[in-house]
């Protein structure tokens, strides 16, 4: 590790942060060396990390103090947000400041931010086609990213905003796996209407994410949007069909139906839902497959992600 650059990555036990770790571990040329930024070093994730070889270091995006100490001796960062643990954009906003400013105490070279859009840009508060949530946001745990971009733009480390896409993972651990109907058919629950929406295994974040340090100087000061496919939920439904050997539906349902879900942020996913369908040209358009690729050459299509991971769908154990 003597002369390797060291990655601090934050939230390195969840789905992004875990992704980077592995793709920087795995890197043929073992150019970086990692360090795992937790809450909780003890936790089993973090100490499978430290038998890897990770040096795993505790810190808190809520204390600025305790990121300026992990991040100090690294050559770069990633950084990321946990809107679903709180779902509140305020401290994401504050989590985020504190970890550019970390950042510039530290004297990061290159910080990688993985963000979203302030969708108020699209739909401002005064549109009435969607609902302002939680009295100022049209999808909190969007525009709470996208605001927070200036925080590392207006800092003195070298950035790069990362725009990420919907997690095919998401079909594993949120719920949205095909589920029966009360017609007694599997259907996936997509309000998307016939529009594409951009698409990425967590895994292969992790990938671009190293794809963008390794490039050095090519991605700094710049947004770069990363998915590996652009899907409809028609799509989607067939792949899983294909997959699976049984029939699944999909079940385009309005957004206005989808914000009366009984599962919490039900109406910030309704919208930004209602946001991928509306500006669907814009928002593939930010997330480039040739740029993504071009950073990861393994990217994985659905199909091969759900041919992997068939096992891990929860629908397979409640149908089998």
């Amino acid at each position: 590790m003597e002369h390797k650059k060291i990655i601090a990555v934050v939230g390195a036990t969840g789905a992004q942060g875990g992704g980077v770790i592995s793709a920087l571990l795995n890197d043929p040329s073992h150019e970086f060396a990692v360090r795992a930024i937790t809450r909780n070093k003890h936790s089993e994730k973090a100490e499978a990390f430290a038998k890897r070889g990770v040096e795993v270091v505790e810190a808190d995006v809520a204390d600025k103090n305790s990121l300026i100490k992990a991040f100090s001796g690294a050559y770069g960062a990633f950084c990321v947000t946990f809107f679903w643990e709180h779902f509140s954009p305020e401290k994401e906003m504050a989590h985020a400041k504190n970890m550019a400013e970390a950042a510039s105490e530290a004297n990061l070279q290159h910080v990688v931010w993985s963000t979203l859009e302030d969708t108020r840009k699209w739909v401002p508060l005064s549109d009435d086609r969607m609902p302002t949530l939680q009295g100022k946001y049209k999808v909190p745990h969007f525009d709470g990213k996208g605001v927070s971009n200036a925080y590392f733009e207006r800092g003195k480390v070298p950035y790069t905003l990362l725009l990420t896409s919907f997690f095919f993972d998401n079909f594993i651990y949120f719920g949205m796996e095909p589920q029966k109907g009360p017609d007694g058919n599997l259907a996936i629950t997509i309000p998307i209407a016939d529009k594409k929406l951009p698409m990425i295994a967590a895994g292969d974040i992790g990938k671009c994410v190293r794809g963008i340090f390794k490039a050095k100087k090519a991605y700094r000061g710049k947004t770069v949007g990363i998915a590996a496919e652009h899907l409809t939920g028609q799509q989607m439904a067939d792949t899983f069909s294909k997959i699976f050997g049984k029939k699944v539906n999909y079940n385009a349902v309005p957004p206005e139906v989808f914000r009366t879900f009984d599962f919490p942020g039900a109406d910030d996913l309704a919208n930004m839902y209602q946001i991928n369908t509306e500006f669907e040209t814009e928002f593939c358009k930010a997330r480039d497959l040739s740029i993504s690729r071009r950073l990861n050459p393994e990217l994985k299509s659905f199909e091969t992600w759900l041919e992997k991971n068939k096992g891990r769908i929860p629908m397979q154990k409640e149908t089998a």
